[in-house]
């Protein structure tokens, strides 16, 4: 039955930051040890902890997945991805002693604790595991109908509202970043395939690499929280963590995937590490956290008080959106600075069910603790308050 189908397809599907991530860090801090915790932030329609057997039967399978040659083949065809880290993912495997699902009262629990290469991948998996198994238990029964309906509604409004872009200007750009809270793989597939026939012009591509590698779009991503957290752990003062995390990308991709983060200890102390040097080689910035108007705002009087033309640099989206709120944007500072929108949860898992908003974050690297100061409530993960208040006066962030 399909009900009962695996629901890790391959290993390549995966968001592309990943990879691009743990290239990285292999080559420059191999040997990082490293703890990532699950935490779900809303309410359920019943407790995760029934899904516990569920869970660890999926993880175990993972673990018996290995990288196919033609995986293999199109990885090495993007010009970022070098070869050596190719051969290293032609080894390996996942390993079932780094990952324990537990139960803790209701909760479900699941920490993946190891080096740091070789846990940092189960993080999206374990996410689309358990939002796959949850969707299961509550049916089906026409959920797909509605999400079909609600599809076409959005498609009709790209057309009718992002159909042509203004002489001279570049249209609306959206791109798929829901697989790590898709209702189903089936689904987001069938998401994405529609998006790619029905507005070209406007889809450009999925963070998820199967699928860009299936239907023959472009894989989109380049960096997350976790790899700037990392270097809070790697020897540099902590003031300095940022820039040294910028400083290692571009080392390892000499300008090619030059979208920075900017929200780790907020904007404003990301601005003030973020100078001409790094405002020359990176491409852009990406949000996600905060009012993006306002995120948006201060980059274009940032990248003018350096004196470089904001309508040279690019802003990506990625909080939380949906269609109307990231056209919006686009209105907003377009003819300013390019402008693109990654938009996850509303366009894989719009459905009548509401979703679940689970987290698999970074915790803890070599043996310390590791934090984000999020721009936005209730987005910041970490247990130790004396850490917290140490990064946060370190980084002038308000409490």
């Amino acid at each position: 039955m399909h009900e009962q189908a695996p629901i890790v397809r391959s290993l390549l599907e995966n968001d592309l930051y990943k990879f691009t991530m743990w290239q990285a860090l292999l080559h420059s801090n191999p040997g990082t040890q490293a703890e990532y915790r699950f935490v779900c932030r809303n309410t359920t329609a019943f407790p995760l902890a029934e899904l516990k057997t569920a869970v660890e039967a999926e993880p175990a399978r993972l673990c018996t997945l290995r990288f196919e040659q033609d995986e293999l083949d199109y990885l090495s065809s993007l010009r970022f991805i070098k070869s050596d880290f190719v051969d290293f993912l032609s080894v390996f495997r996942f390993q079932q002693r780094f990952i324990e699902v537990s139960v803790q009262g209701e909760h479900l629990a699941v920490v993946a604790k190891g080096p740091l290469v070789h846990v940092m991948g189960f993080e999206i998996f374990v996410l689309y595991i358990i939002n796959e198994l949850y969707f299961r238990r509550l049916g089906h029964d026409d959920v797909l109908e509605t999400a079909r309906a609600r599809l076409a509604g959005k498609i009709a409004l790209l057309k009718a509202e992002a159909g042509e872009a203004p002489a001279g200007q570049e249209p609306f750009v959206f791109f798929d970043f829901g697989l790590r809270r898709r209702y189903s793989g089936t689904w987001h597939e069938e998401v994405v395939r529609t998006f790619a026939q029905a507005v070209p012009l406007n889809f450009r591509g999925t963070s998820n690499v199967y699928l860009a590698k299936k239907l023959g779009l472009m894989p989109i991503g380049t960096m997350a929280h976790e790899y700037l957290q990392a270097y809070q752990s790697f020897g540099s003062r902590l003031r300095d963590f940022q820039k040294a995390a910028l400083e290692g990308w571009v080392q390892e991709f000499r300008g090619d995937l030059g979208v920075a983060l900017t929200d780790v200890v907020g904007m404003d102390a990301f601005l003030r590490d973020f100078d001409l040097y790094f405002a020359k080689l990176f491409d852009g910035l990406r949000h996600d956290s905060g009012d993006p108007f306002i995120w948006g705002e201060k980059a274009i009087v940032h990248y003018r008080g350096l004196r470089i033309d904001p309508a040279s640099k690019r802003l990506v989206f990625s909080d939380g959106l949906n269609i109307p709120r990231a056209l919006a944007l686009y209105r907003h500072f377009n003819g300013r600075i390019h402008t693109s929108f990654g938009i996850g949860t509303d366009l894989t898992n719009d459905t009548p069910h509401p979703p679940l908003n689970i987290v698999m974050k970074i915790t803890a690297c070599n043996g310390q603790p590791v934090a984000k100061l999020s721009d936005s409530p209730g987005k910041t993960l970490c247990d130790d308050e004396t850490f917290l208040a140490y990064l946060r006066q370190v980084f002038h962030h308000p409490a």
